[in-house]
């Protein structure tokens, strides 16, 4: 079932098993404005909202079938916004994170994080290559919580936070954001550090259970 969002022509496709108008969330309605401010009122769909407890990661397609993810924290606050298919690029929004390429992003290596005997926090580093991402497994309990910085110290970075079953905890955010929440399973949790732009990207990484 296809409606019509409020105040545009952009075309909305429920996700729920019983779509109305209020199945789009605020928070997809801002990313739909923040496309057409882009791109125009070309009209399109909504694919799909992801929930967490720190964002919402909104995929949209517009009518050419140029896919969108879309980042926002509640208010709505646009936290990231890029084109991850389709023909052509976003344009870059001046702080580097909308120039990347477009496809899911090479996994250039995976480390496990280990604390030095008495401390609870450690203190990582790495420079990835454009469209790359590094994984950190980080062993932790249910009830614990998390703390991770991530700093960039050229090119914009994100970074997602897995759960043991693969669920996102934190679904990707710009690295001028820390993290600190209570983790909900035990097991080994998985920080990925990514690059989505065309250049090089250096970065340090603060880590830490409480």
């Amino acid at each position: 079932m296809k409606y019509i969002r409020l105040n545009s022509a952009f075309l909305a496709l429920a996700v729920m098993a019983t779509p109305t108008v209020a199945d789009i969330s605020d928070e997809a309605n801002a990313c739909i404005d923040e496309l057409i401010s882009r791109v125009g009122n070309v009209g399109g769909e909504v694919l799909g909202q992801e929930f967490s407890e720190a964002a919402i990661m909104v995929r949209l397609r517009d009518a050419n079938g140029s896919v969108y993810e879309c980042l926002v924290w509640s208010g709505p606050e646009i936290a990231d916004f890029r084109q991850v298919s389709g023909e052509g690029a976003m344009a870059d929004d001046g702080g580097g994170a909308m120039a990347g390429a477009s496809g899911p992003p090479v996994v250039s290596g995976t480390e496990r994080v280990q604390f030095a005997a008495g401390t609870s926090g450690a203190a990582l580093s790495g420079t990835l290559s454009p469209n790359a991402s590094v994984r950190y497994v980080l062993g932790a309990a249910s009830g614990q919580f998390l703390r991770v910085d991530v700093s960039s110290r050229e090119g914009a970075l994100d970074y997602s936070i897995l759960n043991p079953d693969g669920s996102f905890l934190l679904d990707p955010i710009s690295s001028e954001k820390p993290y600190q929440g209570e983790l909900w399973q035990s097991g080994d949790h998985v920080i990925e550090v990514i690059n989505r732009s065309t250049g090089q990207a250096s970065f340090d990484m603060g880590v830490g259970i409480e």
